[in-house]
């Protein structure tokens, strides 16, 4: 990095290394906040790229939304959830990439 200070004078910092490595498993974070109301954020993290699902469903099983439907690299994601348009009450969102399933609940309160 160039700092440039006010009299004029350059100073270069050191270099720093910096290793980005990616996330050694699938996982699958519950959403925060929760309860909430409208809005909430679902973070995953991919240890290979994959093709990934993240789907919301009602009590009954029926599909209330579909967040995420690609494939993406290995990394770390988060995804906001609007749930303005349905009704309060426990849903269930579930992952799924490659051989990789989870389903965790999240609780809308309006």
């Amino acid at each position: 990095m160039k700092q440039i200070d006010i009299d004029g004078s350059i100073k270069y910092s050191d270099e720093v290394e910096v290793n980005v490595e990616s996330p050694k498993e699938f996982a699958l974070a519950q959403n925060y906040p929760n309860p909430f109301n409208p809005s909430t954020a679902i973070s995953y993290q991919l240890s290979a790229a994959s093709d990934v699902t993240l789907k919301v469903y009602d009590m009954l099983g029926n599909e209330a939304a579909t967040l995420v439907n690609e494939n993406k690299p290995a990394g770390n994601y988060e995804v906001k959830f609007d749930g303005s348009k349905l009704a309060s009450g426990i849903y269930f969102y579930k992952l799924k990439a490659g051989n990789f399933v989870q389903t965790k609940k999240l609780i809308l309160m309006k």
